[in-house]
């Protein structure tokens, strides 16, 4: 229990559908419960139907996270019918819960009307098909939506036809501050799409692409835009993405130009020395903070390299220390930079 009553950490341990049984007593009998963490509580779909029917009733809760509980497609079909009915929650993590595409689709239908889900997180559903019907569903509901702020697609097997889908989307929503598509299979092709959208959206801030393919195309592509156009993002991660010097250059070089991009995260792709020498130069020179990269510069027999250093959108997503000080803004920049309800 922190902050006297108004939440409940019970992240990391054995509940099971047992406990989830007690949750939801919890969820009716405490008026003043704003947030909860059940993460990785070995749940499955009986206890998310329990948790989720709780939530048609409670009025208090604005954050619940449901993180690696295994309520599969069944759970997820219930959590998308309380939607419909709940008008508290704000923030909603559902990430590696092995969801099935009937029930992304379901919550993409259901954030068409609700109008108070501020942020949502559908991370590493279970799909069965390449086809890519989530982006569809999504790109369709973030044209009429007006509310979500954060949006997590990490793990959806997502193309280049999936990040089109949801481009388009973005030239009519006006809403959408962080857009997470990370861990994905989006290429420089995919670039060129969201580089065109992001000449126009003035509300993205933070957009994550880790671990996908877009290689120095793409990042040229992003550079170009950033450069002469975009005056709204904030962030952006572009780790392991087969970036080569060119690409990375192209990068530093616009944040010379544009005042707005402050944050930027680059380890994992293909650093030569003149990528080193490049953000070595734009953090010498107070241009780039070093609490809003993940590299370092130093110097090795006049040579200038670049290390890791543990700062990121997302650095602490699954776990925060035991020990030491708290974790600052610099490892979780995404969502400080985009606060969206509380954040455990």
């Amino acid at each position: 229990m922190k902050k006297g009553r108004r939440g409940v950490d019970a992240r990391y341990n054995c509940l099971g559908d047992t406990g989830a049984y007690y949750v939801a007593k919890l969820l009716q009998k405490q008026p003043s419960l704003v947030y909860l963490n059940l993460m990785f509580n070995d749940i499955q779909s009986d206890g998310g139907e329990l948790i989720a029917k709780a939530l048609q009733k409670n009025k208090t809760l604005k954050y619940l996270r449901m993180t690696g509980n295994k309520i599969e497609n069944k759970g997820g079909m219930f959590f998308a019918t309380m939607l419909q009915i709940n008008s508290s929650l704000e923030k909603l993590d559902l990430g590696d819960c092995d969801l099935g595409m009937q029930s992304v689709i379901a919550f993409a239908t259901v954030l068409i009307q609700n109008q108070t889900i501020k942020g949502i997180n559908l991370n590493r559903p279970i799909m069965s098909s390449e086809q890519e019907e989530s982006t569809v569903h999504v790109g369709h509901m973030l044209k009429e939506n007006n509310c979500l702020i954060e949006l997590h697609m990490c793990k959806h097997g997502m193309k280049n036809d999936g990040i089109q889908q949801l481009c388009e989307a973005l030239y009519l929503n006006s809403s959408l501050r962080y857009l997470d598509v990370s861990c994905n299979k989006i290429t420089r092709d995919g670039m060129v799409y969201l580089a065109a959208v992001l000449k126009s959206n003035t509300t993205l801030e933070v957009i994550d692409l880790s671990f996908n393919r877009i290689e120095s195309a793409g990042a040229n592509y992003l550079s170009e835009t950033l450069t002469s156009h975009n005056r709204s993002l904030k962030a952006l991660s572009v780790v392991s993405n087969q970036i080569d010097g060119k690409g990375l250059i192209a990068l530093s070089n616009s944040m010379k130009i544009n005042p707005i991009l402050s944050n930027i995260y680059i380890w994992g792709n293909k650093f030569d020395e003149a990528t080193c020498l490049a953000f070595s130069e734009l953090i010498e020179a107070g241009r780039l903070n070093a609490d809003n990269t993940d590299v370092e510069p130093f110097t090795v027999d006049g040579h200038v390299y670049l290390a890791e250093v543990s700062n990121g959108l997302k650095k602490h997503y699954y776990w925060t220390p035991t020990y030491g000080d708290a974790p600052g803004p610099s490892t979780n920049a995404g969502f400080a930079l985009v606060p969206v309800g509380e954040h455990l």
